[in-house]
């Protein structure tokens, strides 16, 4: 052995062939870096991110082609050595398949390492609390994610092999897709993943809510719901939430009609406003969802309860109030009788009146 190859020898010490293989791979992206760069005399310098989509199967040096194709990379021999680079860091590893958002500006390790861990593209949305089904259908079609129509007819599979606790016999999931913003791979905008993930948040977050809470309730998992999403489209003011259910919990007890106008939009699809409210006709129209005309809850919930709609249905106030009705400033009237809620209307409607006149 003569003196180069004992000098060498010593080098190759524990921990140090990661770092002269790491140098080696470093020192030839550089080089092919160098030597495949086109010429940047007179040519414009593309900066605006690129998407990229890498199907299933595609092969290393195909990624490498394309990513040098589209002004991504300089190099794809470059990209072939990194590639081997990172193969060797993270044998059980690889390029995961995807829609990418990448951009000239960014190094090649820094490409190689976005696909390598399949950072792909994602695409957010919003449900705000107190959505029905209808709203939700339409803000995805608005958004492009997929027509209306489909969302509601994936909306009306109940999947009970996955989510055993959902109730028996319902006819869709309204009430039981969690309001929340979530974050979707691009590839799985799909309204079967969209449900999934809405359905598991609520099994995530409600679901044990109900179970901890069970005791103090005489409501099963489809009245709760159902009662807090009429808690969710009736209370606006935060402090008057619980108190608004307990007057519904009371008129469940005392066995009187819930009266909410809530349940009549929902029959009717329709939103009443100050200047344009239910009118008479509309409240005794016929519908097992009209909380006027038929007693107890209605079939299923009207919407999507948020958590504290959710907790005021199980814990409701204990409230000597059987009526309550709409100052259009948020805030309600509670009444004890019925006479006391028939002038607290009239003085509403008086004011109303008197502001429409002015």
């Amino acid at each position: 052995m003569n003196v180069a190859q004992r000098i060498f020898k010593g080098w190759l010490i524990p921990g140090l062939v990661p770092v002269i293989l790491g140098l080696g791979a470093w020192a030839g992206w550089a080089w092919w870096s160098r030597i495949s760069a086109p010429s940047q005399t007179n040519a414009v310098i593309k900066t605006t991110p690129v998407q990229v989509q890498i199907p299933q199967g595609t092969a290393t040096q195909q990624i490498g082609r394309e990513l040098e194709a589209t002004g991504l990379i300089r190099s794809s021999k470059a990209w072939d050595l990194w590639a081997r680079w990172l193969q060797w860091q993270d044998p059980n590893g690889g390029f995961k398949a995807g829609t990418y958002q990448l951009s000239p500006t960014q190094a090649l390790p820094e490409i190689a390492e976005q696909i390598w861990q399949g950072k792909v593209v994602q695409q957010s949305f919003t449900i705000p609390e107190g959505w029905s089904l209808r709203q939700m259908a339409a803000y995805f079609e608005e958004q492009g994610f997929f027509s209306a129509a489909d969302f509601l007819a994936a909306a009306s599979q109940i999947s009970r092999d996955r989510y055993p606790w959902l109730p028996a016999d319902l006819p869709h999931l309204e009430g039981f897709l969690y309001p929340d913003t979530y974050q979707l791979n691009t590839e799985l905008v799909t309204p079967q993943a969209v449900l999934q993930q809405m359905l598991n948040r609520f099994q995530q977050v409600a679901l044990p809510l109900y179970q901890q809470g069970q005791d103090q309730t005489r409501l099963n998992l489809l009245e709760w719901v159902t009662l807090a999403s009429i808690v969710e489209k009736e209370a606006v003011v935060p402090q008057e939430r619980s108190r608004i259910a307990g007057v519904f919990n009371a008129r469940l007890r005392q066995g009187l009609t819930l009266g909410a106008d809530p349940t009549v939009e929902y029959a009717l699809n329709l939103r009443q406003t100050a200047d344009q409210p239910l009118t008479l006709t509309q409240v005794k129209t016929p519908s097992p969802y009209n909380t006027y005309l038929n007693p107890g809850l209605p079939p299923t919930p009207i919407a999507s309860p948020g958590l504290a709609s959710l907790k005021a249905a199980l814990y409701p106030e204990d409230t000597p109030y059987l009526y309550f009705v709409a100052r259009y400033d948020g805030t309600h009237v509670f009444s004890r009788t019925l006479a006391e809620h028939q002038a607290a209307q009239a003085a509403i409607q008086k004011q109303q009146a008197a502001r429409q006149k002015n």
